[in-house]
């Protein structure tokens, strides 16, 4: 009995080292990489900022951006549709902030697919990828107003939060199911007559 208990350790624990060194083996490449490498990989995407593309949108015509913020409005032209928005930062999953006094400004995002306005109606809040166009001049109650322009190639809506926050404290839910015979005023299961 004594042997086969031996044997039988003696297998699970060259399975573990043969895991174990195959493992090490794998990972061993990944940590010979030179810094190089990884900062030539985080340099080659850097990340286009709201400002510098407010600042002087012709010189990022062509580039590809990630903007966020609120709708202000949405209409439907010859060209697609064109939706204006106020910037807003975005947080780490690429979500725009609620919070309008940290917005740098208006931007136009145009659709050239058909886009319905009714689906993002003023309020809603959205993140746009697209490619810069240059900028676009509009009114703004009684000056003009210069929009970065980006042509859209992805555009995700976000749910309102606080809506969303509301309706989940309101909402409990059915809870777990104590069958037909089940009391709240008596803490027997099931319920006896």
């Amino acid at each position: 009995m004594m042997s086969f208990i031996a044997v039988c350790y003696n297998r699970a624990m060259l399975k573990f080292w043969y895991a174990f060194m195959t493992s090490m083996l794998l990972i061993t490449p990944g940590c010979a990489s030179t810094g190089d490498q990884a900062d030539q990989h985080s340099s080659s995407t850097p990340q286009i900022t709201f400002a510098q593309v407010k600042a002087a949108p012709k010189t990022f015509d062509g580039q590809s951006v990630t903007f966020g913020g609120k709708v202000l409005n949405a209409k439907r032209l010859k060209e697609g549709t064109r939706v204006e928005i106020l910037q807003l930062p975005l947080t780490s999953s690429s979500q725009p902030t609620t919070d309008l006094s940290k917005s740098q400004g208006r931007f136009v995002a145009v659709q050239r697919d058909f886009l319905d306005p009714a689906t993002i109606p003023p309020g809603t809040f959205v993140t746009v990828t697209g490619e810069m166009d240059g900028s676009v001049t509009l009114p703004l109650d009684e000056t003009e107003y210069s929009h970065p322009l980006v042509r859209i190639t992805n555009l995700r809506v976000w749910a309102d939060n606080e809506e969303e926050a509301s309706r989940a404290r309101s909402y409990r839910g059915p809870g777990p199911y104590y069958g037909p015979y089940w009391s709240p005023y008596r803490r027997t299961w099931p319920y006896r007559w």
